[in-house]
C-alpha cells in the first residue's frame, strides 16, 4: 500500500464534530462503531478490512462481551471514555496469556492486531476509542493531555498526522506556528466539545494552548514507508 505525504509547510486543519458520525453495526451485533478518520479514507458504509488503512480512528459502544475482530499487522490502543469498564483477555487456545484491565475513564489498553482478544464488561456497556496503525506503514503515538480551566497549558504537536479528541469535557484550543487562522469557518481559538475531533496534517512543530477542565487524546502519527 502506498502512503501519500502532503508538502512540508502551513499545516491544514479540519474540524470534525461527534455529531456528524455515522454509527456502523459491528457484524457479530455486540455494538456499534463511529470512524472519526482514517488513511486512506473510504466511502461511508464501506465494509473494513484487515489491511484497508494505514491508520483509523473510531469510537465503539460495546454492549456485550465477545471477542474483537483481528487484525494481522496492526498496533492497537484502546482508551476507556465511559462505562464500568471492561476486561481484555488475550488468548493462546484456552488459556489467558495476558489481561488488559480498563476500569477508569481514560485507561488505556495497547496490544497487537493479530491478538486473539476476549472482551468482558464489567457492568454494563462502555464506550471506547480506538487506535489502529499498520506497523509496517505508519508509527502512531496517543497521550493523554489532562486540562485544568487555568492557566492555559502549552504542548508541542509534530508528525504527519495529529488528532486531537475531546474524551471529556470542553476544550479551547489555540494553534500557533504556522498554521491557517480559520477552520471550517471558524475563528481561533476552537472550541472542542466532548466527543470532537480536531486533524492537523503537517503540523511541523506547532504549539498547541489548552483551556477548559477536559481531557484530550493527542495522537500523533509518523509514516515511516516513504
Amino acid at each position: 500500500m502506498a502512503v501519500a505525504h502532503g508538502a512540508r509547510g502551513t499545516a491544514s486543519v479540519t474540524l470534525i464534530r461527534g455529531a456528524d458520525l455515522v454509527a456502523a453495526p459491528w457484524k457479530n451485533g455486540g455494538g456499534v462503531t463511529r470512524e472519526v478518520a482514517a488513511f486512506p479514507s473510504r466511502s461511508s458504509g464501506q465494509r473494513e478490512a484487515p489491511g484497508d488503512f494505514v491508520w483509523r480512528v473510531s469510537v465503539a459502544d460495546v454492549a456485550q462481551a465477545g471477542p474483537f475482530s483481528r487484525f494481522d499487522g496492526v498496533d492497537r490502543t484502546l482508551v476507556l471514555l465511559s462505562g464500568a469498564g471492561m476486561l481484555l483477555d488475550e488468548l493462546d487456545g484456552a488459556e489467558v496469556v495476558k489481561s488488559h484491565a480498563l476500569k477508569q475513564p481514560l485507561d488505556v489498553a495497547h496490544f497487537g492486531g493479530e491478538a486473539r482478544i476476549e472482551a468482558r464488561l464489567v457492568d454494563g456497556a462502555t464506550r471506547d476509542f480506538n487506535l489502529m496503525v499498520r506497523r509496517d506503514l505508519a508509527l502512531g503515538v496517543l497521550d493523554v493531555w489532562r486540562c485544568e480551566a487555568k492557566p492555559a497549558a502549552t504542548r508541542m504537536i509534530e508528525g504527519d498526522v495529529v488528532l486531537l479528541y475531546c474524551a471529556s469535557g470542553s476544550v479551547a484550543l489555540r494553534l500557533a506556528g504556522g498554521v491557517d487562522s480559520k477552520v471550517a469557518g471558524e475563528a481561533m481559538p476552537l472550541q472542542l466539545e466532548t466527543g470532537d475531533t480536531l486533524r492537523i496534517d503537517t503540523p511541523n512543530a506547532l504549539t498547541c494552548a489548552l483551556e477548559g477542565t477536559g481531557a484530550v487524546l493527542a495522537i500523533s502519527i509518523r509514516y515511516t514507508r516513504r
